[in-house]
């Protein structure tokens, strides 16, 4: 799928606003419910989520880098929320 700037944006936005309703293929859902249980509820990760993903064509490889990059993002946002840092004043709201 190629997208031109606006669709491209458009679709970052539907993701970015709800991933369970944007036009994501079954895989990159199966990915986004994976993140969201990593994130949400790790100690309840099973053997069978990982046989989902297997089951939308993701190698061990991509699952792998998955939860690093999902891990990666869960421990710095824990470590900013836990030293109060705030967000830079140079960042504009999505959308503006």
């Amino acid at each position: 799928m190629i997208l031109d700037a606006a669709e491209a944006d458009a679709y970052v936005h539907a993701i970015a606003r709800d991933w369970q309703t944007a036009p994501l293929s079954a895989a990159d859902r199966a990915l986004c419910g994976f993140a969201a249980k990593l994130t949400r509820e790790p100690r309840n990760m099973r053997p069978a989520d990982l046989d989902t993903l297997r089951a939308h064509g993701l190698n061990d490889r991509a699952i792998h880098d998955a939860v690093q990059v999902v891990g990666y993002f869960d421990y710095i946002n824990r470590v900013a929320d836990a030293l109060g840092v705030e967000p830079e004043d140079f960042i504009q709201t999505w959308g503006q």
